[in-house]
């Protein structure tokens, strides 16, 4: 079984215009509210917006701390307010349940400004160990 070394996990980002582009180049999705600021200043955004995509990568990797190895098996997320390069965020995940072989764990991602969530979630992991036959 996979080893659990702590329930929580948070650290802080502030995320750019260049991680939206490297963002876009690798996933195909250059959606001009991501990459075109001109583009994304006439939008009710004002200014570009992160890929919810780019939100729940950096979350996913958190929880990969949570529970290391193990390999996910679904997923479920909000997005429930626009997150902007140059607003600090902090990224949290927290394992809320466990048995033998899967985890659950919450996921939020919030701007430290104003405390307003950008993706909230829940993704169920499942222990990639063998068992002992």
């Amino acid at each position: 079984m996979n080893a659990i070394p702590k329930t929580h996990i948070a650290i802080d980002r502030t995320l750019t215009q260049d991680d939206f582009d490297a963002f876009a180049a690798l996933s195909g999705d250059d959606n001009p509210i991501h990459v075109d600021p001109t583009f994304s200043a006439r939008t009710n955004f004002g200014r570009t917006v992160s890929h919810g995509m780019l939100l729940y990568t950096i979350l996913r990797g958190l929880a990969d701390q949570l529970a290391p190895g193990a390999r996910q098996v679904s997923q479920e997320l909000k997005f429930p307010a626009p997150a902007y390069a140059g607003e600090p965020i902090r990224f949290e995940a927290s394992l809320t349940e466990h048995n033998s072989s899967h985890w659950s764990v919450t996921m939020r991602a919030t701007r430290t400004h104003d405390q307003t969530s950008v993706c909230e979630g829940l993704c169920i992991l499942e222990s990639t160990q063998r068992r002992a036959q």
